[in-house]
């Protein structure tokens, strides 16, 4: 999402999905599998960037989604969602607010296995993965 070109997304079908999901919401059916999926989307295509992002909504959404199936890239969303900085900036301590290289990416917090591990409650692992330094 860091390298997307948001300026390039298809501003009518974007419309048009966000019609389809307010309708669906009208009709009771915000809570189902496709619906969540939807809203999810619609906090990317609403944000200008991925720093604008509502990813505090976004991580309850997978949390909901997850209540609904288990899988491990529902939950692998949802730490990642439930990891990034809620300061506005998207910067955290990474420097200059909503600007950062690749290797900032690669070495922020929020990108190392172990803090994805313990998000996830899997402290064995993420205990691993910190000795091995990742």
């Amino acid at each position: 999402m860091l390298d997307q070109n948001r300026a390039l997304w298809d501003q009518l079908q974007i419309r048009r999905g966000m019609q389809a999901l307010a309708a669906r919401a009208c009709l009771g059916g915000a809570g189902g599998f496709y619906a969540l999926q939807a809203a999810i989307i619609a906090c990317h295509a609403q944000a200008r960037t991925a720093e604008e992002t509502d990813w505090l909504r976004i991580s309850a959404l997978y949390a909901e989604l997850a209540g609904l199936v288990r899988s491990p890239v529902i939950e692998l969303n949802r730490a990642v969602a439930s990891a990034w900085p809620r300061d506005g900036s998207g910067a955290g301590d990474r420097g200059q607010p909503g600007r950062r290289t690749r290797a900032q990416d690669l070495s922020s917090p929020r990108q190392r296995p172990r803090d994805l591990l313990c998000k996830l409650g899997r402290y064995d692992e993420a205990c691993a993965a910190f000795e091995a330094g990742r």
